[in-house]
């Protein structure tokens, strides 16, 4: 039975209970219905206890239970109902705060294709992806994900990877390369062998990556269990020690009523609650109330690159003219006109940079674009080459660490023009922001070449880098994290990010434009294309356990000092039960604190200009 039918029985009993009593005058059937679903509650609530022993954990069930059971062997029935109450109703509320952000993670395997092109004596069928079997002949068309694992038969095309390896530029692809599932074909169509069963490619790789991450959670402790343990001691100290001295059991009982533990059942809850709802506000999304705890107590951090720290697209790096009658800014405008019709990404990054430059593109003719390779056209009569060093001509110097096209005019190598990956404006000083909070450990994990890594991590102060990782890496490197570097927090945007999403301690997705998997896989989601997000969860995370701790302590501090009124006899149990109320209050209305915005303590994060 969930909590919240649970706290819905509660209620309904203690009303039918009110009407047996107070309007049929029938006091001890009042007593036996709330002693029947009490008695069951508490052996309910003492087998959930024994199982969370079981797991490592421990709580506050112990004194609820035995608040239940003495209140009602002592014949204070009513008292043990409102302990009931407030503990049913307390569960409820935690739950609502584990699922109000989120959503149930969806099997990857829904985004990924279901259908293949298979080639038989050169007709085309259409199959199911897990009936491709070693050695089927696919055809993958322009825009398709590829569905497993295989070689490149026929065909040129360049692919898109990024969303596996973190490689931020397309790849080509020619005969005899290998081909990953779940990559993208841009520009033209490709025959490949299949090499692995869908169940054996990598991108079944991922899904079974995140469902074992998924199934084995980290531990931690919550905030209310660590108050749990010396509070029920003090409890059984005063309700004992009131018992030996008058010799009557009830001041055991009126010593646990007021001692029940729904400061800390309450208080927390809401704390976390107004805590998500004011993260949610801020473009936050914080799935579980556990989240803001773990992200509070946070010592390391890990970033994918590509779509994280960076914007996920490329611009124009450096021009170098290699002729003297070809100036810079003539380069670009002439490799800008040629590439003005392409769809190709590093042609929309030309182009942007001549308009950002104000420079007037010229008009083109026989136009021909070589799929793979380059454009090739004619501009005010001279023949324009623009792409790789092979289309381009031989003469051409290679790049091997960069993204870069060659230019040659009438069959002469004029130059070539390089490219980057943007990083964010607020990507150091959100570093910063992270370090000022407590984080410790900065990673970078990117299956992206090692020079373009530390190039990027450098710019933003991260000093532990890991590229060229495929997501088993990634997970592993998470892994050997050591003890006292944790909890962990891991933020990636890809499809190849969401193994290491689910591993991580607390795993928050860039979700403006990222990968729905991703999302899903993760503990929280920015839903604003800013990384300054990420520093900004953590602060509100801090804010948020600052106001449930203060709250806490001020409920057993209240009870405490109940407890000790209450082993003096002053206290009835019903009367102590009514003042758990006045207890419960000041704790809620202490912990919604944490819905308020602190004007003074916000950050404003701005790039530091260069």
């Amino acid at each position: 039975m969930s909590n919240f039918k649970k706290f819905s029985l509660t209620v309904i009993v203690g009303i039918i209970a009110l009407i047996m009593e107070f309007v049929f005058d029938q006091p001890q059937l009042a007593f036996w219905i709330i002693a029947i679903v009490g008695g069951l509650m508490a052996i309910s609530m003492f087998i959930g206890m024994i199982q969370t022993l079981k797991s490592g954990k421990y709580g506050v069930d112990i004194l609820a239970i035995t608040a239940i059971i003495a209140t009602l062997l002592v014949g204070e029935y009513w008292a043990s109902l409102m302990v009931l109450i407030m503990l049913t109703g307390g569960d409820s509320l935690e739950d609502y705060a584990s699922h109000q952000a989120g959503r149930e993670l969806r099997s990857l395997l829904e985004n990924s294709p279901q259908v293949a092109h298979k080639i038989v004596d050169e007709q085309l069928y259409d199959i199911e992806v897990d009936e491709a079997t070693v050695d089927d002949l696919l055809l993958i068309k322009p825009g398709e994900i590829v569905p497993v694992d295989g070689s490149v038969v026929a065909g040129t095309t360049l692919v898109d990877e990024s969303s596996l390896t973190g490689e931020s530029r397309p790849v080509e692809k020619n005969p005899n390369d290998e081909m990953m599932s779940g990559s993208i074909v841009k520009d033209a169509s490709i025959r490949i062998k299949v090499t692995k069963k869908a169940s054996d490619s990598q991108y079944q790789k991922l899904v079974k990556l995140v469902e074992e991450s998924e199934a084995k959670p980290a531990r931690f402790v919550r905030l209310a269990d660590r108050y749990a343990v010396p509070f029920t001691l003090i409890a059984y100290i005063i309700g004992g020690l009131a018992w030996f001295v008058s010799k009557d059991p009830v001041r055991f009982a009126e010593v646990l009523v007021v001692a029940s533990p729904c400061p800390l059942i309450l208080a927390a809850p809401v704390a976390l609650v107004a805590g998500m709802s004011r993260s949610s506000r801020n473009g936050i999304v914080v799935k579980t109330g556990t989240t803001i705890e773990k992200l509070a107590k946070a010592n390391s951090i890990a970033f994918d690159k590509t779509g994280t720290l960076t914007e996920g697209k490329l611009s124009v790096d450096d021009i170098h003219s290699e002729s003297e009658q070809v100036s810079e800014e003539e380069l670009l405008s002439l490799a800008a006109s040629v590439e003005q019709e392409s769809t190709h990404i590093l042609a929309r990054s030309l182009v942007a940079q001549a308009r950002d430059e104000k420079l007037q593109l010229q008009a083109v003719e026989n136009l021909q674009e070589v799929t793979g390779k380059g454009v090739e056209a004619f501009v005010d009569g001279k023949k324009v080459r623009i792409g790789n060093a092979s289309f381009a001509g031989d003469d051409c110097v290679g790049q091997t660490n960069k993204t870069v096209v060659y230019i040659t005019v009438d069959e002469q190598y004029v130059g070539y023009i390089t490219f980057k990956d943007i990083l964010r404006s607020e990507a150091r000083e959100t570093i910063h922001q992270l370090n000022q909070l407590g984080i410790e450990k900065t990673v970078m994990l990117t299956g992206d070449d090692a020079e373009i890594a530390h190039q990027i991590a450098e710019s933003v102060n991260i000093s532990d880098v890991h590229a060229q990782c495929l997501p088993e890496e990634k997970i592993q490197v998470l892994k050997d994290l050591e003890e006292k570097q944790r909890p962990l927090i891991m933020v990636g945007d890809g499809v190849n990010d969401a193994p290491a999403l689910a591993v991580a301690d607390i795993g928050i997705a860039m979700g403006a434009h990222g990968s729905t998997a991703a999302s899903e896989s993760a503990d929280a989601v920015i839903l604003k294309d800013d990384l300054s997000r990420v520093s900004e969860a953590v602060r509100l995370s801090k804010d948020t356990m600052k106001v449930a701790q203060q709250s806490v302590l001020i409920g057993i501090f209240i009870c405490v000092a109940l407890m000790l009124i209450a082993s003096t006899g002053l206290i009835p149990a019903l009367l102590g039960a009514a003042l758990q109320e006045v207890v419960d209050t000041v704790s809620i209305l202490s912990a919604l604190r944490a819905r308020r915005e602190k004007i003074h303590t916000r950050m404003h994060l701005k790039p530091k200009m260069s």
